[in-house]
């Protein structure tokens, strides 16, 4: 299995995606192969003193900007990274595709070089958020990708969500909800109420928990939680600052006292295992959920380790490979609005 890694994507490219891809190799085995600017790209490599078989380039000479309309760069920068990358993985020559850049152009070039699953109306971003639940993560979908959707969209983004869930992540059963103002059937907006009712009739094939309310995000009683992009994405950024904020302010008042910091050398094995059930740079990244083939969008800030992660986590989903109830799941969704 070989993964498509986008050497210029993020903003810390080429130097944190050429280390990670190596480190890709060199601990876990995995076959990467570098699109970008090849002479760049060779010479990180030749910096962590890289041998000739350790990581394959493919040379690409553009490189989408963070800035640039997702759209139109990957039909006027058809030799960018992202398009190159995407375009080995049509060709047979990489099995997953793994970028920290422009994420809008990831999911454009995801949408017109692989193209959707049958019957998925729209494709969405799946990810994780820390959870209080047993396997320590759920499921968020559409993290970014749809600001507005549609009751059919949303319902389609909850049953991709829970294959990922139960594929993915082990969980026999698990459990889904719309996020919502409030826990009663009568909250939310037209949208959710009609989402709603589509997931509890038991043709869904799923175990619809109802609303989450913001207090539960984090809870552990939801295993797919299941809203518009906007929302999705405002709910991530805000679970992203709280973390750094809540470490931020645990780091002051350890330094501040004598007796915490010698409290915490103690803690440090049980501290180093929470911050990796909410650490962005263990999850690596999130999944396009409905495109042909594997797409996985790093964070921005992505540093080495997490690209590392995101690699692990492409050759992980390829590995499970979902296609088929992918496309069961956005089938069922469109017949729920039929009876």
């Amino acid at each position: 299995m070989t993964i498509a890694l986008d050497a210029m994507g993020g903003d810390l490219a080429p130097a944190a995606t050429v280390e990670g891809a190596l480190r890709a190799h060199r601990e876990r085995g995995l076959e990467v192969v570098l699109v970008g600017d090849e002479p760049r790209v060779r010479e990180e490599l030749r910096r962590h003193g890289a041998g000739a078989q350790e990581v394959r380039i493919h040379h690409a000479s553009e490189v989408v900007e963070m800035d640039e309309h997702p759209g139109q760069a990957l039909r006027k920068k058809k030799d960018s990274s992202i398009r190159v990358g995407f375009d080995l993985c049509k060709a047979g020559q990489a099995t997953a595709m793994v970028s920290a850049g422009n994420s809008g152009a990831v999911l454009a070039g995801g949408l017109f070089v692989l193209g959707r699953l049958d019957h998925v109306d729209r494709p969405c971003i799946g990810g994780f958020l820390p959870s209080l639940g047993t396997v320590g993560r759920s499921v968020l979908v559409d993290m970014g990708a749809n600001v507005e959707v549609t009751p059919l969209q949303l319902v389609q983004f909850a049953l991709l969500g829970e294959v990922y869930a139960r594929r993915v992540l082990g969980i026999a059963q698990p459990r889904v909800g719309i996020v919502a103002n409030g826990e009663e059937e009568g909250k939310g907006t037209d949208l959710t109420r009609a989402a709603a009712a589509a997931l509890r009739k038991p043709e869904s094939g799923v175990t619809f928990r109802g609303y989450v309310e913001g207090k539960d995000v984090f809870a552990g009683e939801f295993d797919v939680i299941a809203t518009d992009g906007f929302t999705g994405n405002v709910l991530l950024k805000t679970a992203e600052g709280a973390v750094w904020a809540f470490g931020q302010l645990l780091k002051r008042q350890i330094q501040a006292s004598a007796v915490a910091s010698a409290g915490a050398l103690l803690l440090r094995s049980q501290l180093d295992q929470v911050k990796k059930r909410v650490d962005y740079e263990e999850v690596g990244g999130a999944l396009l959920l409905g495109i042909h083939g594997v797409g996985v969008i790093a964070h921005g800030r992505s540093t080495p380790r997490a690209i590392l992660n995101a690699l692990s986590g492409a050759e992980a989903f390829a590995a499970q490979q979902l296609e088929d109830d992918l496309t069961a799941a956005a089938r069922r969704g469109i017949d729920l609005f039929k009876t």
